[in-house]
């Protein structure tokens, strides 16, 4: 049987048109629709000014995302109230498979400091993957403390309480955690100052404007290393290989002090699931690459590769045990 060029075109359209409809039918149409995601620029919340231990991770990542996808992750930062302000933004952001939240583990405090936040992370943001994790560090001006090891700092706070301050990315940080916790295990006297991010708190301890931080290694790691800061002790009980001359906690005798930064991405409710998926897929490749591994090892991180049920079951457990830590140290917003 032979058919015509016009009886071809007309039965090539008719099994299209059928095979439309039952796809249509099955509800597939969504999934096929994002097979070829991104197919435009994807956006991704820092919810902390450039320069902080967020936008450590974050930029490099969107700059292999872009080299990978051939299409922009753009960087929005939106810092304030301790991450809490860029998170309740990312919440209500459109869930269209374009809109992502990178938050940490300050977002997981923050529910037991902020007593009326615009957001509920666990019912408006879908966890996707975690990304990083670095110890707290110790580290300032070493104008100030010049010839000083962690046992002389020590001695010198312990000697003047209330001379001293400490700086932290806000209220409810890891960063300000950390510093109540050393307070309470070290029984010192130090002033917390508050910024609307790490990256203007280490610009004012590298001008000498404050005396010291307790940061996420993350985004200290360049400045320990080109020597405008100094690093006295990591949390944990281990020495970081990023920085094995600096001594850990635990040999220091605080063995409790076990406090580290975590970041990860969240999307919000809605999110198509082939969307999540595929950006999942996308940020462990890019991850995995040579270039993420070798920027995480030099900032002395960890890619933790936690996702979906994972990835929520432990920021649950993190919810828990900050409740109880903001409860024992006493901390209160400034």
């Amino acid at each position: 049987m032979q058919f015509s060029q016009s009886d071809l075109k007309r039965r090539t359209i008719l099994q299209w048109a059928a095979g439309t409809s039952a796809t249509a039918t099955l509800g597939l149409l969504p999934a096929l629709a994002q097979s070829n995601w991104p197919t435009k620029p994807v956006n991704m919340i820092v919810p902390f000014p450039a320069g902080g231990g967020t936008d450590a991770f974050a930029r490099p990542l969107s700059a292999i995302f872009s080299k990978q996808t051939g299409k922009q992750l753009i960087i929005d930062n939106r810092g304030g109230a301790g991450g809490t302000l860029g998170a309740g933004v990312a919440a209500k952001s459109a869930p269209d498979g374009y809109n992502y939240f990178m938050g940490a583990v300050h977002h997981t405090i923050a529910p037991f400091m902020y007593p009326r936040l615009d957001y509920d992370l666990e019912r408006d943001l879908l966890p996707l993957i975690l990304v990083a994790n670095v110890p707290q560090v110790l580290v300032v001006n070493p104008k100030k403390f010049s010839n000083a090891d962690f046992k002389a700092f020590l001695d010198e706070v312990k000697k003047s309480p209330g001379r001293f301050n400490y700086g932290s990315a806000g209220g409810g940080t890891s960063h300000h955690l950390a510093g109540e916790l050393f307070k309470l295990q070290t029984k010192t006297f130090i002033t917390h100052i508050p910024y609307r991010g790490a990256g203007p708190a280490l610009q004012d301890l590298i001008a000498g404007n404050i005396d010291m931080l307790f940061d996420g290694l993350g985004s200290s790691a360049t400045h320990i290393k080109s020597g405008r800061l100094k690093a006295l002790m990591v949390s944990g009980s281990k020495r970081n290989a990023a920085f094995p001359d600096v001594p850990c906690s635990t040999e220091l005798g605080l063995p409790d002090y076990t406090v580290s930064t975590w970041y990860g991405i969240w999307a919000p409710k809605g999110t198509p699931a082939d969307a999540q998926a595929r950006m999942v897929e996308e940020v462990r490749r890019d991850c995995q690459s040579d270039e993420a591994k070798a920027v995480w090892a030099g900032q002395g991180a960890d890619f933790p590769n936690l996702t979906g049920a994972q990835f929520d079951g432990f920021i649950k457990k993190e919810l828990a045990k900050w409740s109880q830590v903001v409860k024992a140290s006493g901390a209160k917003l400034d």
